[in-house]
């Protein structure tokens, strides 16, 4: 069975442009509804797509943090190539933590984080969410029970490269965290069975901008951005973004 792959977006409204962020082993749709809401509102919004994702998980654990980053920062620049000067950066896990490098790599509007690890004490669930990915892509595929299992545990046992490498980015964010002064909104589900909670205090605490704030969503899990909470998480969004002081 052929799968429809995903693909990046740009969705042109106002003058204020907003950078969205998906999460490891997600892609644009991760982030596609929160888009379509700020469009609305006169948001534009571009979500692209990093390398290996959106695709079948063979070419996943072929790319590797360093071209994630990359991946963030053309998508930043293509913004600004479309002539936005102003820009507001909102990740999703990953996607997050990939913001808040650009947060103290870039100039931004502001950072907002959903569900974003700090700690990499978690790569027993992050595992878990890489082995789930791959199994119901090629469930998608038509593909038998017992050659799934025996493609996907060939594919873990390939994967430890990249596992490291993630986990390495993640630990150089945290430990650059303090250095960000851009107005920050860190948002965390209370039921996220992915990472560690305690990820969205320490990125509260430790930020150093003036306009910061944190909210938990009691019934929500890791990927907020499609859960029960979302409406309420699109219009929070969307407060914060209004209460910056943008120049136009």
């Amino acid at each position: 069975m052929k799968i429809k792959l995903p693909e990046p977006f740009t969705f042109e409204a106002g003058p204020r442009a907003v950078l969205l962020l998906h999460g490891f082993t997600g892609h644009s749709a991760d982030v596609r509804m929160l888009g379509r809401f700020l469009e609305k509102k006169g948001y534009t919004c571009h979500a692209p797509i990093y390398r290996g994702h959106g695709l079948p998980p063979e070419e996943l654990i072929k790319a590797n943090s360093a071209q994630w980053w990359e991946d963030v920062q053309n998508a930043l620049q293509h913004l600004h190539d479309l002539g936005y000067k102003e820009v507001a950066v909102a990740g999703l896990s990953l996607g997050g933590v990939l913001g808040l490098k650009l947060a103290y790599s870039e100039r931004l509007k502001s950072i907002i984080t959903m569900c974003s690890p700090m700690f990499f004490d978690n790569e027993k669930q992050l595992t878990q969410g890489f082995r789930t990915f791959a199994k119901e892509f090629k469930q998608l595929e038509g593909k038998e029970d017992e050659t799934i299992e025996n493609e996907v545990n060939h594919l873990l046992e390939n994967a430890s490269a990249m596992f490291q490498q993630l986990g390495e980015f993640i630990t150089e964010v945290k430990n650059n965290v303090d250095t960000i002064y851009t107005p920050a909104f860190v948002i965390q589900a209370e039921k996220d069975e992915m990472i560690n909670t305690k990820s969205a205090t320490y990125i509260y605490e430790n930020v150093e901008s003036d306009i910061k704030d944190i909210k938990w969503y009691e019934e929500s899990g890791h990927v907020i951005t499609l859960d029960k909470e979302k409406e309420q998480l699109h219009e929070d969004i969307y407060h914060f973004l209004e209460s910056l002081d943008w120049a136009e």
